[in-house]
């Protein structure tokens, strides 16, 4: 019997927050078939269900010290039901856009063109929603392929300037995708095939 077994979920809350191995085995021991069964009774699809739960607890683990948790069972049955509406989310996004983006004689199951078109709606969610100089020299850069000395001359800043606003960009869709647990290998791959 592990030593965390005893402890409230208060005391298992905060050793996690302080890296604490054994006490996140104990919250997942004592709490994923109690999130199996709400993301099943949200999805009825026990494939999808497995496979949310296991990614908020991964995201649990990667997330302990910036997450605020007052209670631990009301804070992942939360971010199960947010997962499947999220799953499902995406799974409708990428319908609309194979229905958009192919002719119905030429419908091929081309996953990883569904991919990048998804990838890069999202990319240009997470871009509007960046301050208003960000966005410019992202989308001056990115979209219209220019250099940091005209975008500089364009805005009227400096090319430090543009150099910090593009950094500032890619760390903020770094940030947002990793919450998504898209690996920036595949990110990048994904964004370089979709615009060849």
């Amino acid at each position: 019997m592990s030593k965390c077994s005893t402890y409230t979920d208060q005391e298992l809350t905060a050793l996690l927050q302080a890296d604490d191995h054994d006490a996140f085995t104990e919250i997942y021991q004592r709490y994923w078939k109690k999130m199996l069964a709400v993301a099943w009774n949200h999805s009825k699809d026990t494939a999808i269900a497995k496979d949310l739960v296991h990614e908020v607890f991964l995201s649990l683990w990667e997330r302990r010290r910036s997450v605020e948790i007052q209670s631990i069972a009301a804070f992942l049955a939360t971010a199960v039901k947010f997962s499947v509406f999220k799953h499902y989310q995406r799974e409708k996004h990428r319908a609309d856009l194979a229905r958009e983006n192919y002719e119905f004689a030429d419908i091929t199951h081309d996953e990883h063109k569904l991919d990048a078109l998804f990838l890069q709606e999202y990319i240009d969610g997470i871009v509007e929603e960046m301050p208003e100089k960000c966005k410019l020299v992202f989308r001056y850069s990115r979209d219209l392929g220019l250099k940091n000395a005209e975008i500089a001359e364009k805005i009227e800043i400096s090319e430090k300037g543009v150099e910090a606003n593009l950094t500032r960009a890619l760390k903020i869709i770094r940030g947002e995708l990793k919450n998504y647990g898209w690996s920036i290998v595949v990110i990048l791959h994904t964004i370089m095939s979709f615009r060849k």
